[in-house]
């Protein structure tokens, strides 16, 4: 079992990276956290217990996943660098042999819906996203009707105040009605650049996304999202004028009437529940 470096130590970081021959990788937006108390606050709020399931995704070193084990959790990562990738069984050998470490190589997008499909969804989800991603990720899951108990990143704060952004603010989007649809989303924790070797550019946010147990059902949620991407396309014009390109203008406007919204009305000023009762009246009108 090799033994991992100083997590809280960016010197220490450095070394063992230049000894293997690994160097950072800008184009998959790697930065260590390496605050420890920030770290125990985030897994602190991920609510983990033993035997709780969970999936990682970005695990770079180690330095979340080496307290996620500690902890008892069964744990899968997801890892694109073929470096990381290298060294991660090798730290955590005895949690493989045990059957509670798995690593999964490649880009996440591509690998999680094929790993999900012989594997049952986990309890938790977690990572410190690679910001060019971060949004990409939780859609993709949201989409394809994947919801964990508890889910929390790591993300640009420019991602976390979009997904907690309220209806007729500059932040509210397709993406903030698509995490508060499936999710209670709230923020954590802000992170200056300081927290991280290599230092970002830019501040992060940590938010935690818990399960909605009342789950607002819509009748064609294919529908909803596919919805929520053209009306939102356009901020600037109504809502009309974004359905009609893909609904004739007949349709719109039973659609909207059905729905109770005024055809000038703007889609960054609905709330998520108006925004499902018109979906559910798209479908109707669709299927008539």
């Amino acid at each position: 079992m090799l033994n991992h470096p100083d997590y809280n130590s960016p010197a220490a970081l450095k070394e063992f990276m230049e000894s293997n021959n690994m160097a950072m990788q800008k184009k998959f937006g790697q930065n260590f956290l390496i605050n420890e108390d920030a770290r125990k606050k985030l897994i602190d709020t991920l609510d983990v217990t033993e035997g709780t399931t969970v999936w990682e995704v970005g695990p770079g070193l180690g330095s979340m996943t080496d307290e996620l084990l500690r902890r008892g959790v069964n744990l899968t990562v997801f890892e694109i660098d073929h470096g990381f990738a290298r060294l991660l069984p090798q730290f955590f050998e005895e949690y493989a042999n045990k059957g509670h470490f798995t690593l999964v190589e490649g880009d996440v997008l591509k690998t999680w819906p094929a790993y999900a499909k012989d594997n049952n969804p986990p309890q938790r989800f977690f990572g410190n996203l690679p910001y060019n991603v971060a949004a990409t990720i939780i859609a993709d899951t949201i989409n394809k009707g994947f919801r964990f108990d508890k889910a929390v990143f790591t993300i640009q704060k420019e991602v976390g105040l979009r997904m907690t952004a309220k209806p007729g603010t500059e932040d509210y989007s397709s993406f903030s009605v698509l995490c508060q649809w499936a999710y209670d989303v709230k923020p954590v924790i802000d992170l200056a650049g300081g927290n991280f070797w290599p230092k970002p550019n830019v501040a992060s946010r940590a938010v935690l996304m818990t399960k909605k147990e009342n789950f607002p059902c819509c009748e064609n949620p294919e529908l909803f999202m596919k919805m929520l991407r053209q009306i939102f396309l356009l901020r600037r014009k109504t809502i009309r004028n974004n359905l009609t390109k893909f609904l004739s203008a007949e349709q719109c406007d039973k659609a909207l009437e059905i729905a109770g919204i005024s055809p000038s009305e703007r889609a960054e000023n609905l709330s998520v529940e108006k925004l499902l009762q018109l979906s559910d009246a798209i479908n109707s009108v669709i299927i008539k």
